[in-house]
């Protein structure tokens, strides 16, 4: 275990590698944030209850707990800190189920430590939110969103969402009825289509979906893309 401390935030790199944590943390300081290094899973877990930081980097293959089931827990546990995985496997399976679990975002090994920087702060981002100008809900159907507050309520129960599944539904509802492509989807709520498949979408869809259930807002249109309409 090791900590640096910074003015971004902390953030929590849980990675049992050390030339890549140590590249990691190098780059994540350089960026401005403070970094706590654990190198197997239960740690990691431990250390993410105990130091409530901005945000999560857990590599996938991790002695003890695999970081899937650390990220797992810490969603049973209503903690919401954004998580950006590390994975070794480039299998298409296993990025998916980490989103299925509340993963934010993940990046494939070997990696440009700059694009991990980036993705976690683009995440981070989303997290904060950015205000609407006009300041005012959303409502399509059923399901109210408060972009001000971030905030969802399906038939007026309050909807846990991820950063990246708030603003996913948010883009869609900003203009209902709208069919937006996933390439479009990508680059507006992603921001790097280039580096993302589009099946990533379609993941994070069905988590909304299934989360705003048995409220439905997002149709699907084959061939094409989503819209929000109630």
């Amino acid at each position: 275990m090791s900590v640096d401390t910074a003015g971004r935030g902390l953030v929590l790199l849980v990675e049992d590698e050390p030339p890549i944590a140590d590249l990691v943390r190098l780059y994540l300081t350089r960026d401005g944030f403070g970094v706590h290094l654990e190198r197997d899973g239960d740690a990691g877990l431990f250390a993410a209850r105990r130091l409530r930081p901005v945000a999560c980097v857990l590599d996938i293959a991790l002695p003890g707990l695999p970081g899937t089931e650390v990220c797992r827990r810490l969603r049973a546990d209503g903690d919401w800190t954004p998580v950006v995985f590390l994975t070794a496997r480039d299998d298409e399976v296993d990025r998916i189920v980490g989103l299925e679990l509340g993963a934010d975002d993940y990046v494939t090994k070997p990696f440009s430590p700059r694009e991990l920087v980036a993705r976690l702060r683009a995440v981070l981002r989303r997290t904060a939110g950015v205000p609407d100008p006009t300041g005012k809900s959303r409502v399509v159907g059923a399901v109210r969103l408060d972009p001000a507050r971030r905030t969802v309520t399906a038939a007026g129960h309050p909807v846990q969402l991820t950063s990246t599944e708030f603003d996913l539904l948010a883009h869609l509802m900003a203009r209902p009825g709208r069919v937006f492509t996933r390439e479009e989807l990508l680059a507006a709520v992603w921001g790097y289509a280039a580096h993302a498949g589009t099946r990533t979408v379609d993941v994070h869809v069905a988590q909304v979906r299934a989360k705003l259930a048995p409220v439905t807002v997002i149709r699907t249109h084959r061939g094409v893309g989503y819209a929000a309409d109630g």
